[in-house]
């Protein structure tokens, strides 16, 4: 199994990602990325899984048709992921999703296999707590739009980290690959990445994922570009590491079997001391890149 995917190997269809269970091996994360052009249109089914559309660049209208009626919702979006965080739409399973772009765009789809059926919803820009992470190098800023305990799922938590350039994220190394209530939590997830350039130089990061003795003993050590994407089904991951003078981006999407919807997590270690030295630095000053508007529409 190949758990880096260079831009364009996980393209399908319309998509320029398409990674399903089916695609990843595994039971539950999902994640496409959707590019229209302007005026275009996409029609999908849910399925067996809930989706949240998310513009990463654009705005766009999402229309979803299920038993229990009809539903439109008018995505602001942004002008792309450096720039504001997006308010976005829920799409439940069992369910018809139209995403139409009046000036066209890129959206991601992330996506998730559930039981629960719950409704349709739109999901404000202003609801999204923005928080900061860590400090010094290891300082980043994390857009919790559909965390858990934040947005209403049956099993989807997704999201969006912003590390400046120069510095480490995901650090220290940790992991969800083994059930253990109220320590741990089994979550699949899927990185996708983007990167600020500078002038004509576009961006790149790197991406480490360390066996941890358990499922497939993934082992990742990636450059990462703009549209990659890293599977983690088990494992240390981290760092994720912005080289210097470009700003990095990545989307998580993660799902599991687990029947409470957490992120409980376990740090690696030899490494969970860094955390011990965070109160006694500053907040990288760049940070936030960015904060959710006050008010919604």
């Amino acid at each position: 199994m190949t758990y880096h995917l260079p831009a364009g190997k996980a393209a399908a269809g319309p998509y320029a990602v398409d990674i399903g269970p089916k695609e990843a091996g595994w039971g539950y994360s999902a994640l496409r990325v959707l590019e229209l052009p302007a005026a275009g249109s996409h029609t999908f089914d849910t399925g067996d899984s809930e989706w949240i559309v998310l513009p990463l660049g654009g705005s766009c209208t999402v229309a979803v048709a299920d038993d229990f009626g009809h539903h439109t919702f008018e995505l602001a979006g942004r002008a792309d992921v450096f720039s504001g965080v997006s308010d976005f739409a829920y799409a439940p399973r069992d369910a018809r999703a139209t995403v139409t772009s009046a000036a066209g765009g890129r959206f991601a789809l992330t996506g998730a296999r559930c039981a629960r059926r719950l409704p349709a919803r739109y999901g404000p820009a202003a609801s999204v707590p923005v928080e900061l992470r860590g400090s010094g190098n290891c300082s980043r800023q994390v857009n919790n739009f559909a965390a858990a305990g934040v947005f209403d799922c049956d099993k989807l938590i997704a999201v969006e980290v912003l590390t400046p350039g120069g510095n480490w994220s995901s650090f220290p190394p940790h992991k969800h690959d083994e059930h253990r209530p109220g320590e741990e939590s089994v979550l699949e997830e899927i990185y996708y990445f983007e990167f600020a350039a500078h002038a004509a130089t576009p961006g790149l990061g790197y991406q480490r994922v360390s066996p941890s003795g358990r499922g497939r003993g993934t082992d990742v050590l990636a450059e990462v570009r703009d549209g990659d994407v890293v599977l983690i089904p088990d494992g240390w991951h981290g760092p994720s590491m912005a080289v210097p003078g470009h700003h990095m981006y990545y989307l998580n999407v993660m799902a599991g079997p687990e029947a409470e919807r957490s992120w409980l997590i376990c740090d690696h270690p030899d490494h969970a001391w860094i955390r011990d030295t965070w109160p006694a630095q500053p907040v990288d000053p760049r940070l936030p890149l960015y904060t959710a508007p006050e008010t919604s529409r």
